[in-house]
């Protein structure tokens, strides 16, 4: 007999089915944000839920994304929960003051009496060819900031139960997604146990060298692993899941096995995620390297116009072309 808590969906569905079993479950969970309620958002995330939850619990709000998270903090501090909807990427910096000197420092400033368990869910990075402030890639900007927790899931599984995970949560959480994989299909199942928030995870088995990414550059490095391996090279790909704090444990048995490591993310190499992995996991794993950690990303540029993003995407070529140089240490 089939489970039937298993389910096929997109990650959209799964962060929607997500939002639905929170605000069910929780009546301090509020939705805030541009167009979520009627509209049920640009990219339809909350579509339905102002209709079955109502006006009080799903708001439309005003085009002031300072205002909408300054609000959520409010909120916050009365008991309820409140999960903020960015519309864009681009579209955050407005609210960059709130959520760097009022958000992720308040419980601390109270000495730990104080908690947020504000959500901010941020449709992030390229490869829908929209225009410009639409495809940004701020992550480290946020995960620079102590008091965050940063996440981004990969896939509609992890789109449902990280969602859930992080409104559950007692710190705030900037939960990225990947707008260009909204449409990806996977199965989710509803009843599992799901790793804990901030756990990387071991997404393909691998040898000779370990591929680490998040978010939309996970499925490219699944493709370049089944790529590299008509080449008869076996890569491993570690999915981090969590980017504050970052896993550094299991990507660092990963590369204890390999002994190379390439990491891979949309945003600017310059100053990025991989920066800062490529340090730690140099200082872990020295001796077990047979390779510099290299490092595939966006250029130091701003976001180019739609027509240009496939040039300035890392791709499946760009990730080969690292692994090539990587493996020829």
């Amino acid at each position: 007999m089939a489970d039937t808590t298993i389910t096929t969906m997109t990650i959209a569905k799964a962060l929607n089915e997500a939002l639905r079993k929170t605000l069910e479950a929780d009546p301090k969970v509020i939705l805030m944000g541009e167009d979520i309620g009627k509209l049920g958002g640009v990219f339809r995330i909350t579509d339905g839920l102002q209709k079955d939850f109502g006006e009080e619990r799903v708001i439309d709000t005003p085009l002031a994304e300072s205002g909408i998270v300054g609000t959520a903090i409010g909120l916050a501090l009365r008991g309820y929960r409140p999960v903020v909807e960015i519309q864009f990427d681009g579209f955050v910096f407005p609210a960059y003051d709130q959520i760097v000197t009022q958000l992720a420092k308040m419980h601390a400033r109270a000495l730990g009496k104080i908690k947020l368990p504000v959500v901010i869910r941020i449709p992030y990075a390229g490869g829908i060819g929209a225009v410009e402030h639409h495809s940004e890639s701020p992550e480290a900007l946020f995960a620079h900031i102590a008091g965050l927790k940063v996440v981004s899931p990969a896939n509609p599984q992890d789109a449902y139960w990280m969602l859930q995970q992080a409104i559950h949560s007692d710190d705030p959480v900037i939960f990225f997604e990947p707008k260009r994989r909204y449409w990806d299909k996977g199965q989710v199942d509803t009843e599992a146990i799901p790793a804990p928030l901030h756990q990387a995870r071991t997404a393909r088995q691998g040898t000779d060298l370990t591929l680490a990414a998040y978010g939309p550059m996970v499925k490219v490095c699944l493709e370049a692993a089944a790529a590299a391996e008509e080449e008869g090279r076996s890569l491993e790909v570690v999915d981090l899941r969590s980017l504050s704090p970052l896993d550094f444990d299991t990507l660092q048995a990963s590369v204890e096995k390999t002994g190379r490591l390439v990491v891979v993310h949309e945003a600017p190499v310059f100053l990025g995620t991989g920066a800062e992995i490529a340090a730690r996991i140099t200082e872990r794993c020295f001796y077990h390297l047979q390779a510099p950690v290299l490092r595939v990303g966006g250029f130091h540029a701003p976001y180019p116009p739609a027509r240009l993003e496939e040039e300035y995407l890392p791709g499946l070529d760009r990730v080969l072309d690292a692994v090539d140089r990587a493996l020829a240490y």
